[in-house]
């Protein structure tokens, strides 16, 4: 498999990206959702600077308390009452504005990543079909929940908390500078060789985790691969085998996570010598300053404090790294989907346009844009007067869904021309266009909400005297009102409450309520049982007076009431005529007429 994934996401979705101009600057682009909350976001910062500094001071009152309570002359406190209430104060200032800080950027995140998810979800809803294409559905929703998600952490903490650990390091440092030069100095001095040593390590283990987890995909690939194909496996009786080849994956993780374990082992051990040993070496020169009076013992308190800090300042730096580069890798997914163009006048007001239904398809040829190389129309010429009815038959994949695609303009026309009423369908504003052609599917697809919602698709804002009146056209008025809670019935995911007649007639129903120029009906009938077949062929019939009607037939019972039909062969027109004049073509032995032999047969 060239693309595994882990645990169920692709390995790109959790590739983390690396931190530099570019990606910043990516990043930053996401920063435009903020600005109309700026003012709060504002607010946010000072109060996450305040809460910082406020939190800086404690350690050096505590030392204060210290020295005072040792007898050391202070021109601020006189005794250890005072330097407790000054505490406390620090404390209850940091905390009211830690509260603000925490209150105000969850203020910010929620209403910016509420606006940038509006703007992925609308981006996506008027995207072309060809985006459609190359991406899948999980795809795209992770794009919307877990990506967002990602960067919601990212606004709500991981940018307050860098801002807050960076704060502390640089102000810390130079605190403790000021205070102890000395014993500052010291410290420093072992700090280089420590780095060097950690990221050395930390380097080496993330490769070895890396490859570990590598390897477990690949053992995970035997399983889903065996069990997908269990039929297979146990035909050839290839169980034993399939065992072994997953035994032999499993002892690769084994062997990578045994040598991973030992050098994580080692740097623990190293991290736990260096860190207390480094404690030990700034506690006796800090002692010996003690001893020598150098510095007060509150003052040594208060280093080890501000130190304290600052180590955590440091510790927090890593995972905050590490999750702007997972901040870096979905804001670049989202800006790819948000960089997408859309489809021709998206979201444009449109002016109302009343087509008639003359179609005409002028030397069209056309390939699929995944399938260039494929011509699936060849030079196809044909017109259709308004109202007529015509249906398209023709073997699977010759062509008549790739009609119906370009005619509801879901693909641009490269070659060749189609006019609706004398003019190229290029030049309608899509959404008013598209607005006159109404579609009845083989597999109708419902949404989860209520009758009288699904069927209230073909019209937003339709009255409820419109909608039973559609429903009534339709034959579905008497099973639903059959129903304890009529129209108000939830019909379920995708509709699966109903049966495959009753999702029809609500489709049905859709369609006579958005009251189309042009009607497409793709074999509307072909999965239904007898009962249910002539209720919906008589509401089709109801459809499809004074429309122009486009049939895609597979039964080809179903269209011998039709003014003409379109054989499509190949991608071309093969045949044309009524059903009583295709009959006759080549005595008996044109392509329709061995078609409708091969269906009796």
């Amino acid at each position: 498999m060239a693309k595994r994934e882990r645990g169920g996401v692709p390995l790109s979705a959790e590739e983390k990206r690396p931190i530099n101009k570019k990606s910043i600057r990516q990043l930053a682009g996401v920063f435009k959702y903020v600005l109309p909350y700026k003012g709060v976001f504002m607010v946010g910062l000072l109060c996450l600077a305040l809460s910082s500094g406020t939190m800086l001071a404690f350690p050096y009152m505590a030392g204060q308390l210290l020295d005072v309570a040792s007898g050391k002359s202070n021109p601020y406190f006189s005794s250890i009452n005072e330097v407790a209430l000054a505490l406390i104060g620090i404390l209850f200032f940091q905390g009211i504005f830690s509260f603000t800080r925490v209150y105000t950027f969850s203020l910010v995140s929620e209403k910016s990543l509420a606006d940038l998810r509006k703007s992925v979800y609308q981006k996506i809803i008027w995207l072309p079909t060809t985006f459609f294409d190359s991406r899948r559905v999980g795809e795209l929703m992770s794009r919307i929940t877990s990506d967002v998600g990602t960067l919601a952490e990212m606004l709500s903490f991981t940018l307050a908390e860098m801002m807050r650990q960076v704060l502390t390091l640089v102000l810390g440092t130079l605190v403790i500078f000021y205070l102890t030069p000395k014993l500052t100095g010291f410290m420093l001095l072992t700090f280089p060789f420590l780095v060097i040593l950690a990221l050395f390590f930390g380097k080496y283990i993330r490769g070895l985790s890396k490859k570990t987890q590598d390897k477990l995909a690949d053992a995970n690939v035997v399983v889903e691969e065996s069990l997908q194909s269990i039929s297979v496996v146990k035909s050839f009786t290839n169980e034993a085998f399939e065992i072994n080849r997953y035994t032999r994956a499993l002892n690769e993780v084994v062997s990578v996570a045994i040598r991973t374990a030992r050098f994580r082992g080692l740097f623990i051990s190293f991290v736990i010598f260096a860190l207390f040993g480094g404690i030990v070496a700034v506690g006796w020169y800090g002692a010996s300053l003690v001893q020598n009076n150098a510095i007060s013992v509150g003052e040594l308190f208060s280093f080890v404090l501000y130190t304290s800090f600052i180590g955590a300042s440091i510790a927090g730096l890593g995972d905050i790294y590490t999750q702007l580069q997972r901040c870096i890798g979905a804001s670049e997914r989202l800006l790819e989907i948000l960089d997408e163009k859309d489809e021709a006048e998206a979201g444009l007001p449109a002016q109302p346009l009343k087509l008639h239904g003359e179609i005409e398809f002028e030397n069209v040829s056309f390939s699929y844009p995944t399938r260039q190389d494929f011509r699936v129309l060849k030079n196809l010429d044909f017109k259709i007067e308004p109202g007529e009815k015509i249906a398209l038959i023709g073997q699977s994949g010759s062509g008549k869904s790739t009609i119906i695609n370009l005619l509801m303009r879901f693909y641009g026309v490269k070659e060749g021309s189609i006019k609706v009423d004398g003019n190229d369908i290029d030049q309608f504003h899509l959404t008013a266009y598209r607005k006159n052609i109404g579609i009845v599917p083989q597999e109708v697809i419902l949404f989860g909400g209520t009758i009288q919602e699904n069927i209230a698709y073909g019209k937003p804002g339709a009255t409820f005297d419109e909608i039973r009146e559609a429903a009534r056209k339709a034959n579905a008025l008497e099973f639903v009102e059959s129903f304890p809670e009529k129209f108000e019935t939830v019909v379920g995911e995708r509709g699966v409450k109903l049966s495959g007649g009753q999702r029809q007639r609500i489709a049905i129903a859709r369609a006579i309520l958005k009251d189309p120029a042009i009607l497409i009906l793709d074999e509307a009938t072909s999965s239904l049982d007898a009962h249910a077949e002539v209720l919906v062929q008589e509401a089709l019939e109801k459809l499809m007076e004074g429309r122009t009607s486009i049939i895609i037939a597979h039964r080809l019972s179903t269209i011998k009431k039709v003014d003409r039909i379109f054989v499509i062969k190949e991608g071309t027109l093969a045949e044309v005529g009524s059903h009583a004049e295709l009959t006759r073509i080549n005595n008996g032995n044109g392509i329709y007429s061995n078609l409708l032999k091969l269906q009796l047969q």
